[in-house]
Formats: structure tokens, sequence, C-alpha cells
């Protein structure tokens, strides 16, 4: 790897404090224009003499390559951070991605599970009462009535949840900590799931969601675990632990709380990362309409 990208790495790691997830994203990104660089440069790659032309080929190359606009654009949006980097670092004059545009996208709506189809898997049957199915249980019931992200999920703490209080303090994307209020439904099957698992495992940290072994669940597992529950309810092509994150911001708005708020429920710096959920509850808002009897 080329000894820039590892300087930006270091510090998007270190002094940014940016997640392994993402962190490992732009490593991706940079690697992969590194090498087309080098296919098309002899195999030299020098950021101090690469060239808009450079990146707009490479972006035709990836879009002929069948990459979708929207990846391109993430992949754009980690090239842009790592020359913002080598400008502040005084190792380019001039930087090439000032005047490059990356490809339109076409802005889908999120996925989101129906009310009904959670109620359905939630209060169903599908869990007994041994350790792994109380659990799984918890995973969805958390996911869905707090909107934390899955890494958020398997960071929580015992010392992070306080029953008496009914809150849990998640930390999120760059360290940023904030307190998510829970109802007493949920109070319950956490603490129910707590004591299960102090007579059943062997904790060895502090974790809150524990594997069979005590160690701390990872994403994977949710991931999984997620997408199989899904997968009983709903014909969602995308199942995963983000969509219950998109279905928590629909059911609140949709439910009469205040864009702000869902805001800061979820974590995101911009009311414009919020605002796409409106466009959400607004399609179902034209679904009911297009029931009354005028508007066929």
């Amino acid at each position: 790897m080329n000894m820039l990208i590892d300087s930006f790495l270091k510090y998007m790691r270190y002094e940014r404090n940016y997640s392994d997830y993402t962190v490992s994203s732009y490593t991706k990104d940079l690697e992969q224009f590194e090498l087309y660089v080098k296919e098309n440069q002899e195999g030299i790659f020098d950021p101090r003499n690469i060239d808009g032309d450079m990146v707009r080929n490479w972006i035709v190359h990836l879009l002929n390559n069948r990459i979708a606009p929207a990846s391109v654009n993430r992949k754009l949006s980690s090239l842009k951070s790592f020359f913002k980097f080598l400008m502040k670092q005084g190792e380019i004059s001039a930087n090439p991605l000032r005047l490059i545009n990356g490809p339109k996208a076409r802005k889908s709506l999120p996925y989101f599970v129906r009310e009904s189809e959670m109620d359905l898997l939630l209060d169903g049957d599908s869990f007994d009462d041994t350790f792994t199915s109380v659990r799984n249980h918890l995973i969805l019931e958390m996911l869905y009535v707090t909107g934390v992200r899955r890494s958020e999920l398997v960071g929580i703490t015992d010392g992070d949840i306080d029953f008496e209080a009914s809150v849990i303090k998640v930390t999120g994307k760059r360290n940023k900590q904030r307190l998510i209020p829970f109802a007493e439904n949920l109070r319950d099957l956490m603490l129910a799931y707590k004591e299960l698992r102090n007579r059943k495992v062997l904790v060895k940290e502090d974790w809150f969601l524990v594997r069979e072994n005590g160690e701390q669940l990872s994403v994977g597992i949710v991931y999984h675990t997620v997408k199989k529950c899904l997968s009983d309810v709903s014909t969602l092509s995308k199942r995963s632990p983000h969509v219950l994150r998109h279905s928590f911001a629909t059911s609140m708005l949709n439910n009469g709380a205040e864009l702000n708020a869902v805001k800061e429920l979820l974590g995101h710096s911009s009311l414009a990362s919020t605002s796409v959920y409106t466009h959400t509850t607004f399609e179902e808002l034209k679904k009911v309409y297009h029931a009354h009897p005028r508007a066929k």
C-alpha cells in the first residue's frame, strides 16, 4: 500500500475516530483506485501526479464494470477525503477532484417492515425459553424499538443500561454518545434476558449481549439472526438490521413523532439524513389515499 494512503487511513482511524468498518471501506476504495492507476501508469502510483482526467476515466471504468452509481459516488467520496488530507498535509498544491462530479443516482426509499409484520414476529410463537432464542428475540426488539445500529447494539455494556431511569447509553459514529429511552415492555424483556444470561452463561466481560461462550456478540451474528427471522414474516429483498432501523424511524413518524426527535434518537448529524423517512411515510399516505373510491 502507498505510504500516503497508509498515513491517511491512520489519520482517519486515530485522529478522526472513524469506525473499523468505515476505515475498511476507505481502504478498499483507495486500494482499488491505486490498482487502476498502476495499470494505466506503467505500475506507478504517485498521488501528486493524479489529475482530473485520471479520476474521470476511473469513474467511467467503474460504470462500465456495472458498479452502481451509488457505489461509485461512495468510492469518489473516499477519494475526495484522501485528496483533502493531502492538501492539508501540503503534499499537493491543487486538488484534482475539485471539479469532479459523480454520476447521478436514483434515490431509493428505505426498506422497512410493516408494523403488522413486526407484531406477528415479535408477539408470535417463534421463540422458546432457551438462552439463544431469548437473546435473539431481544436483539430484534432492541433494534426495532430503539433504532440503534447493529454496531451500537453489540457495543452496549451492562453499565450502559439504567433500568431505573429506563435509558440506554449508546456509542455511535465518531464515538458520539446519546441516550435512548425504552418502555416497560422492553425493560421486562431485557431484565428477563439478563437473569437467564447470568444463570446460564459465564460472562467474560461487561458486554450486555453475549454468545453462548460468554464472549461479546458479533455484528455478523446479529445480521444473520435478523435476516433469518425477518424471512419468516417479510418478502422484502433486504432483511438486514438496518431495515429494522428504517422500520423504527418510519413507525415513529407514522405515529406522530417530530422529525427532530427522531433525528436525535437515530444519532443523525443532520436533519437531511432523517428527512428521507418523511418520503417513506408519504408513500404510505398515497397508498391509503388511492383506496378512496374517487381516487381510482
